[in-house]
């Protein structure tokens, strides 16, 4: 199979992709580059994928997916994204919530299945899940983490990345260099 060649990996259990409120957010010559997926959205993954993992903290963390996502717009690659449109913070910390079961499964399914996971940790959060994340995920040689000075939990996120091999970076921009040439080679 030629690699050039976006592959394409349809959910339903039939083979058909699905049709969810994709975002296509860049098309060059006709033809989509870039696609965003955001919770709980069906995925169907063209190309490389890269999950943005980090601080979401709704109402603390600025949306930094946003950004990335705009970095990547020329990238040929599929982003799985999950900050919900939905969120409505009423949820029950109890696996008995279906909103929280549908959010935390989506999630581990999309962590377990990328090709890159971008993990950015804002300043002013606490991100005890991104933290969790970090620890499940970080001997699996696919993430690239941003940690900036002042964040609480600094050091020991570099203790992590310095044990694994992860590359970690202070500003979001800097870390963009790595999640693309990750996406493209």
């Amino acid at each position: 199979m030629d690699s050039q060649q976006p592959i394409e990996m349809p959910i339903h259990s039939d083979g058909t992709a699905p049709e969810p409120s994709v975002e296509e957010t860049q098309q060059h010559a006709g033809e989509i580059l870039c696609r965003e997926f955001k919770a709980p959205e069906e995925v169907v993954v063209r190309g490389k994928s890269v999950f943005l993992a980090g601080s979401i903290e709704m109402g603390k963390a600025r949306n930094w997916q946003e950004e990335l996502k705009n970095k990547l717009l020329n990238v040929p690659c599929t982003i799985i994204n999950p900050r919900r449109v939905d969120f409505g913070g009423d949820w029950v910390q109890e696996m008995s919530d279906p909103k929280l079961y549908q959010q935390v499964t989506w999630e581990l399914d999309w962590l377990n299945n990328v090709d890159v996971i971008a993990m950015n940790f804002e300043r002013d959060t606490k991100a005890p899940i991104s933290l969790l994340e970090l620890g499940l995920y970080a001997a699996t040689g696919k993430m690239v983490v941003c940690c900036p000075v002042g964040f609480y939990r600094r050091g020991n996120v570099q203790i992590v990345c310095q044990r694994y091999g992860i590359p970690i970076f202070t500003e979001l921009p800097d870390m963009v260099g790595e999640v693309v040439h990750r996406l493209t080679h």
